[in-house]
């Protein structure tokens, strides 16, 4: 078990260490469970403590993955043991992915996220949480929560409604893969490389000058990045979220109601729009009413408070909401044809969100101390 997240630290010249975590189950596409979650949280603990850490990696094993998401099956099993309920192990993991998310915003120490291939869910809630965000012409990223009856949660509250106009939102109803030109464009990377550039970046960074001024080695990792950017033969390409801009906030303007209307009349040619189109219709009611109301959160909420509203509403998508439901659907039985509680293409009744929407917490919150 404990080879799911392998550890190692790289020496430089300066003297100090770069320690690198590799989420190591390549045939779940580093799909995040509890242990890794855990295994992670004690270790960067420990990095951020150590004065010979001076920046701290995390990538993925294999060459079609970073994270592809949470490996939730777990979490389904405990609710088919315990239907309708609310559940220790839908807490434990909830709470312990945030406060790892949470953890990696707040570390300080420049923390670079090698996001090649398949980054989603929980890994783009991993990936957000980094100073430095790699992006390469292999990177595909989506918040694929709608198809299994959830939310964009790990941070999706937060960052989401911080992307040019109604892009989150977009993103959010239609789990739209976006190739690295969109992720620069959005905000979730901010450098591109080559996926054949990691050797010379691991290098290079072994030449840095690390100290123990955080501000200045994140200052020099970003200096570094942008020298190897302009060095790389690959180059982004094109954001059809930037170009589509205009668009994208016309779909997305109304309630949810009228957004529903808008999608289902839309009629186009671009192959890219139709799989967003037709996601969002299949997916869950609930979860469109979910991404819809951390739309309207506004950018007044604070990170950590963003991370206690999220841990609520995934309680309650385990207990009473579609979330078994997808994940059987997606991951168990792989028929791929959800009965949501509310039917498909139909608004869910308001006080089903409501419920949703509630707290479950009856006294001080898991989360009241991030």
């Amino acid at each position: 078990m404990s080879h799911e997240v392998v550890f190692q630290t790289l020496g430089t010249a300066s003297g100090k260490l770069i320690g690198v975590a590799t989420l190591n189950v390549e045939k779940a596409l580093n799909a995040l469970n509890l242990n890794m979650v855990r295994l992670l949280a004690k270790q960067l603990a420990a990095w951020k403590q150590d004065e010979q850490i001076a920046c701290v990696i995390l990538d993925g094993s294999g060459d079609k993955a970073f994270c592809a998401g949470g490996d939730v099956r777990a979490l389904y099993q405990a609710q088919q043991a315990n239907p309708g309920s609310y559940t220790q192990e839908a807490r434990v993991f909830f709470e312990e992915e945030y406060r790892l998310d949470f953890q990696l915003h707040t570390f300080g120490k420049p923390v670079l996220v090698w996001g090649d291939g398949i980054v989603m869910g929980g890994g783009l809630g991993l990936m957000i949480g980094a100073s430095h965000r790699i992006l390469t012409e292999r990177s595909r990223i989506a918040m694929p929560e709608v198809t299994i009856g959830l939310y964009p949660d790990v941070g999706g509250s937060y960052f989401l409604g911080r992307m040019p106009g109604k892009t989150g939102l977009f993103l959010g109803l239609t789990a739209y893969n976006m190739n690295a030109a969109d992720a620069r464009y959005t905000g979730i990377g901010n450098h591109f490389l080559a996926s054949t550039d990691k050797e010379r970046m691991l290098d290079a960074m072994a030449t840095v000058n690390w100290g123990n001024n955080t501000s200045l080695n994140q200052q020099k990792l970003h200096d570094l990045l942008n020298e190897l950017e302009t060095q790389s033969e690959e180059r982004p390409g094109s954001s059809r979220l930037k170009g589509h801009q205009a668009q994208i906030d016309e779909l997305m303007t109304g309630d949810m109601a009228e957004i529903l209307a808008k999608m289902q009349a839309l009629e186009t040619q671009e192959s890219w729009l139709q799989r967003a189109r037709d996601t969002m219709l299949s997916g869950s009611p609930l979860s469109w009413a979910l991404a819809y109301e951390q739309s309207r959160l506004g950018t007044n909420m604070s990170l950590a408070d963003c991370f206690r509203f999220e841990l609520g509403l995934s309680f309650n998508c385990c207990a009473i909401g579609d979330f078994c439901e997808g994940v059987r659907a997606l991951l168990i039985d792989k028929d791929r044809n959800p009965n949501w509680r509310y039917g498909k293409g139909k608004i869910a009744p308001q006080e089903a969100v409501s419920a949703l929407l509630e707290s479950p917490f009856e006294h001080e919150h898991p989360l009241a101390d991030l």
